[in-house]
């Protein structure tokens, strides 16, 4: 994978925004408020670089979460 560096993406650094409070969001969450298609490419790429961003399934709803919310303040 040709994975983004979060210093050069505009997308992916809203993505992160939206996890940045350590809540969950849903699929449709993170395309609605990051403006957003692939959300699951964006969560992959946030990964490579080294973030910790867990996911789960709830019936046929999607959530994730950025771990360890404080090492980025």
């Amino acid at each position: 994978m040709n994975a983004a560096r979060l210093e050069n993406s505009d997308r992916l650094r809203r993505v992160l925004a939206v996890l940045a409070d350590g809540r969950e969001y849903t699929t449709l969450d993170i395309i609605a408020y990051a403006r957003v298609c692939a959300v699951n490419s964006c969560i992959a790429e946030l990964r490579h670089g080294g973030l910790d961003i867990r996911c789960r399934r709830h019936g046929d709803k999607w959530y994730y979460r950025l771990e360890d919310t404080d090492e980025m303040h």
